[in-house]
C-alpha cells in the first residue's frame, strides 16, 4: 500500500532534447517547434528543449539557437536547456534562456566517454559553470548521471553521489537531478539512496530545501516502478519524454527514458495530480512515430489513441 504520496507532481519534459539528441534522422526545425508547442497545449509547463553543445559532436542540435528564437513564449512554462561547457552556457544565456541543466557523470569512465573529461574535472567544471550562470541571474538544475550504477564501472557508491550533490548545491543550485543514466535503478537502491540524500540535506541546513528530480530511464523495465518508488520518498518531479524517446549513445542497448504518456498515466491512477492532457501528448508521439518510421517504446500514448479511434 502507497502511503504519504504527493498530492501533484510536476513532469519535466525531455523528448526534445533527450529524445531527439539520441536519433540519427535530422529533425527539421519545423517539427520541432510544432512538437514543444504541442506539449505546451497539452498543459506541460516545464520542457527541455534543447543542449547546446558541438554541432560537429551532436548535430540534431545545430539549430538550438533558431529553435529557441521561434517557440512563442509563455509565462506559464518554463523553457530549459543542457549544457555541457562554458561555451554552451554563453550560447544559452545568449539566446535568452533562464534555466540551464549542467550534468556531470558520476563514473570516471562514462564521464570520459561523454565528455572527454576525468570524473574529477567534470566536477570542478560544473562548480565553475555553477557560479557562472547565478552570476548571469540564471535557474540552475545540476543533474548527475549513472547515479544509480554505471555498466563501465558497476555500483557507484552512495557516498560519491551524496559527496557531489553537496558540492554542487554550494554555490546555489536550484534543483538537484538523479539520474539512472543506465537504467540500473531498481526500486530499493532509489529508495535507499533518497533516504541517504534527505538525511543529508537535514543535517546540511535548510537552505538546500531544493526540490530533487529524478530522471529514469527503462532499460530494464523498471522505470515506473522506480518511479512509484520515488513517490513514497516524497520526490514530486520526475523527467520523462514523450512516446519513451530517448537513451545514451555510450551505453549498449541503453532504452529510452520512461514515457510522459505512461508516467502521467500512472501518476492519475493514483490520484496524483499532473495537469497534462495525456491524449495530446499522444497525439506529438504518433506525430514522431510517423517521422521517424518506427515504433517508439511507449504504450499508453498508442492505447489513448486507439481508444479515442473507436470511440470515435
Amino acid at each position: 500500500m502507497y502511503q504519504n504520496l504527493p498530492k501533484k507532481v510536476t513532469l519535466i519534459e525531455v523528448g526534445p532534447r533527450d529524445g531527439f539528441q539520441f536519433e540519427t534522422k535530422i529533425v527539421p526545425t519545423d517539427l520541432k517547434v510544432e512538437i514543444i508547442c504541442g506539449l505546451m497545449e497539452a498543459g506541460v509547463k516545464h520542457i527541455q528543449a534543447v543542449s547546446f553543445v558541438h554541432p560537429k559532436i551532436v548535430p540534431q542540435m545545430a539549430d538550438a539557437e533558431e529553435v529557441m528564437r521561434r517557440i512563442p513564449k509563455r509565462e506559464d512554462v518554463v523553457l530549459s536547456a543542457l549544457v555541457l561547457n562554458a561555451k554552451g552556457l554563453e550560447r544559452a544565456r545568449a539566446a535568452g534562456l533562464t534555466h540551464v541543466e549542467i550534468s556531470v557523470s558520476a563514473s570516471d569512465t562514462h564521464s570520459r566517454k561523454n565528455t572527454g573529461m576525468s570524473l574529477s574535472r567534470a566536477i570542478e567544471q560544473g562548480q565553475e559553470m555553477i557560479r557562472l550562470a547565478k552570476t548571469y541571474g540564471m535557474q540552475v538544475r545540476a543533474g548527475i548521471q549513472c547515479a544509480f550504477g554505471c555498466v563501465y564501472e558497476g555500483q557507484i557508491s552512495d557516498e560519491r553521489i551524496l559527496n557531489m550533490a553537496e558540492i554542487f548545491m554550494k554555490p546555489g543550485i536550484d534543483a538537484l537531478c538523479l539520474a539512472d543514466t543506465t537504467g540500473m535503478a531498481n526500486p530499493l537502491s532509489v529508495k535507499g539512496l533518497l533516504k541517504s540524500l534527505t538525511e543529508q540535506l537535514s543535517i546540511l541546513n535548510s537552505q538546500f530545501s531544493i526540490p530533487v528530480v529524478l530522471h529514469l530511464h527503462d532499460t530494464r523495465g523498471l522505470g515506473l516502478a522506480n518511479a512509484a518508488a520515488a513517490l513514497e520518498c516524497g520526490v514530486s518531479h520526475f523527467d520523462t519524454a514523450l512516446g519513451g524517446m530517448g537513451g545514451c549513445p555510450f551505453v549498449v542497448g541503453a532504452a529510452g527514458n520512461i514515457a510522459t504518456e505512461d508516467t502521467a498515466y500512472l501518476m492519475k491512477s493514483m490520484n496524483i495530480e499532473i495537469g497534462i492532457d495525456i491524449s495530446k501528448v499522444s497525439a506529438c508521439s504518433r506525430r514522431l512515430e510517423a517521422f521517424f518510421a518506427k515504433m517508439l517504446p511507449g504504450k499508453m500514448f498508442r492505447l489513448i489513441l486507439k481508444e479515442l479511434e473507436d470511440y470515435l
